[in-house]
Order: C-alpha cells, then sequence, then structure tokens
C-alpha cells in the first residue's frame, strides 16, 4: 500500500521517516519530494508498505502525530 505523508517539516530526511514507519512492518520504500532546483523538502512524501494491515496501523497511528514541529497527516496515496 502506497501511503502519502503530508505536512512534514522541512527538515525531516527520508531516513528519518522510514524510521517512523518502520515501527509498524516492513518499509518497501520511502520518498521524500524535493523542489528540482534547490533540492530542499517540499514538506510531503510517499511511504510503501507491502502488508496492508501494517500499512493501515501506520496510518491509524501516525496521522495527526507530532513529527519535528508539524503534525503530519498520513493517508492512503490515490
Amino acid at each position: 500500500m502506497k501511503l502519502l505523508v503530508r505536512n512534514l517539516d522541512r527538515s525531516t530526511t527520508e531516513q528519518e521517516l522510514d524510521q517512523l514507519f518502520q515501527v509498524f512492518g516492513t518499509v518497501q520504500s520511502c520518498k521524500l519530494v524535493t523542489d528540482k532546483t534547490s533540492g530542499e523538502s517540499k514538506g510531503f512524501g510517499f511511504v510503501e508498505m507491502p502488508k496492508v494491515g501494517e500499512a493501515k496501523a501506520a496510518m491509524k497511528n501516525l496521522n495527526y502525530k507530532t513529527v519535528g514541529s508539524n503534525k503530519i497527516r498520513v493517508k492512503k496515496s490515490e
């Protein structure tokens, strides 16, 4: 299941995002969306988890969790 993670602190790294989701299960991939010119985070990214149950647990537990200085939002990617 592919999850969209929004409202990330711009200083959050892919490694930090990966570790956040690994608590709930296997993370297949983790990608922050960055500005092509500056290389800085745009404040959102995608996390893929192969097991639907683990992805749903991550979504339920991490949605509106404070990470850095922001409350992140996690939902199924369309």
